[in-house]
């Protein structure tokens, strides 16, 4: 892969993470989407994945090495994704400082070992990276935030602003809205890309 198509390709990743024109729709059906190639032929291959599973755990494994933090990485692939996990048998003040505030280290960190995953591949990747168990943890609280605000929309009849969030917690919360009865839609530019709910 030649240096111009490899800043090509780089480029291009972050343009997809930061496009601010995706609207609510894409952001929670652009994971339905993919999982509904499953068993045609333009699904991702099971091997592919085991390979850029094997990618990023090398990568991650010698960054624990470097950084002086030890965790064993854990790779699992579902629903056409790779999924990795960093965790430690006893409380690990190094592998927290990996996730930082709201998790921004670890988003950080996600993007790093996809871009790690193409250069080796020549292959995007979607996989989730994980550090002991901060994501399902975080999952729960979207959850709560998604309730809270589907009932103050109910009580008030005005549509409520959420914090921002990355694109994979604002899914979690589209779906989470979606399954109460309510509507979300993603608005704001880069940084600030946030979910509104309503109605309607």
């Amino acid at each position: 892969m030649s240096a111009e198509s490899t800043e090509h390709a780089i480029s291009a990743e972050f343009d997809e993470d930061r496009d601010d024109a995706q609207d609510a729709a894409q952001d929670s059906s652009q994971d339905d989407a993919q999982g509904a190639q499953a068993g045609t032929g333009k699904s991702v291959s099971a091997s592919r994945l085991e390979e850029e599973g094997d990618v990023a755990a090398d990568y991650l494994e010698e960054l624990l090495d470097i950084a002086d933090i030890d965790g064993d990485i854990d790779i699992e692939v579902r629903n056409g994704r790779t999924y990795i996990s960093i965790v430690a048998e006893e409380e690990s003040a190094g592998l927290e400082s990996l996730v930082g505030r709201d998790g921004e280290v670890l988003e950080a960190l996600q993007e790093l070992t996809r871009l790690a995953v193409l250069s080796a591949t020549e292959n995007r990747s979607r996989l989730v990276l994980d550090i002991n168990g901060y994501r399902a943890e975080r999952a729960g609280d979207l959850q709560k935030i998604a309730e809270d605000a589907v009932a103050a929309v109910k009580d008030s009849g005005e549509a409520v602003a959420l914090a921002p969030m990355s694109a994979y917690e604002r899914k979690i919360v589209h779906d989470a809205v979606a399954d109460l009865g309510l509507v979300s839609e993603s608005e704001g530019e880069g940084a600030d890309r946030h979910i509104v709910v309503s109605a309607d």
